[in-house]
């Protein structure tokens, strides 16, 4: 028994050493002027230092937050919804929800942004803005890992039994949904929103044809830093690297807060 941990231990070991390379080698070719033989020469900061200091960085930094919460946020919310009607007074529609959720699987970045612009870009309405564009691509691009997600998350907890249970306490089916089954499916609700935020933190098509001139978020600017200097395009890519580590980090810490609190009231009703 032991040796099969050490075996599953070392494996483990060695697939994160092999998957953090990329990144390793990232980061010292960040830090050094000059890497032409086996040993970098020149350290320095300037590539960071230069970053930081350019206000279009930080700009495009802040934009790529800001248009990674709100599909995100929208298509939670939507999902959710979709689910919990067809969960409770259509089940038999929830094959056909799936189907629709997971048709952007097939669809590339250039076919739904050339899309998007043919349908809407004269739009007289608020649809023709290219902020509202964008937002409506990504809800469509990570529509099939949000509901996945959430969907694996409802079937885990009984929903029915435990709306019923709700209902029998004078609770409506609504509010017990939001006050009970969301709560419980929260680990879920995480998981899929931090992998919807790495596909948006990392998206170069989607913003480039439809928003790029008026929004140029992160990715717009490491593909400009990359045709001039690779030492600022590598500290480019550290810095949203750690951002997207950073966010990870404090959903995960304000997750594991709530389950905390969660056990104390447990332990304090017992």
């Amino acid at each position: 028994m032991k040796q099969k941990r050490i075996g599953s231990s070392i494996i483990v070991v060695l697939v994160m050493i092999y998957l953090l390379i990329p990144l390793a080698v990232t980061i010292i070719y960040s830090l050094f002027e000059q890497w032409t033989d086996i040993v970098p020469r020149g350290f320095s900061f300037s590539a960071y230092a230069e970053i930081f200091q350019d206000k279009e960085f930080l700009l495009s930094l802040g934009r790529t937050v800001v248009i990674c919460i709100i599909p995100v946020a929208l298509t939670i919310v939507l999902v959710l919804l979709a689910l919990f009607v067809t969960t409770i007074y259509f089940p038999k529609l929830e094959q056909y929800v799936q189907i629709i959720c997971m048709i952007p699987y097939t669809i590339q970045g250039v076919i739904l942004s050339v899309s998007i612009l043919g349908l809407y870009v004269s739009n007289p309405t608020f649809l023709g803005n290219r902020i509202v564009m964008l937002i409506g691509a990504y809800c469509i691009i990570i529509l099939p890992y949000i509901y996945q997600g959430i969907r694996n998350g409802m079937r885990s907890v009984n929903m029915p039994m435990l709306l019923e249970a709700a209902e029998m306490l004078g609770a409506s089916k609504l509010y017990a949904f939001f006050k009970v089954i969301v709560p419980n499916i929260l680990s879920a609700i995480v998981v899929s929103s931090l992998l919807a935020i790495g596909i948006i933190f990392g998206d170069y098509v989607l913003v480039r044809n439809l928003a790029g001139s008026v929004f140029p978020n992160v990715q717009i600017y490491l593909y400009q830093a990359m045709k001039s200097d690779s030492m600022k395009s590598s500290a480019v890519f550290v810095v949203i690297m750690a951002v997207t580590f950073l966010i990870s980090a404090v959903v995960l810490y304000f997750r594991s807060r709530e389950g905390q609190h969660r056990s104390e009231r447990k332990r304090a009703k017992e």
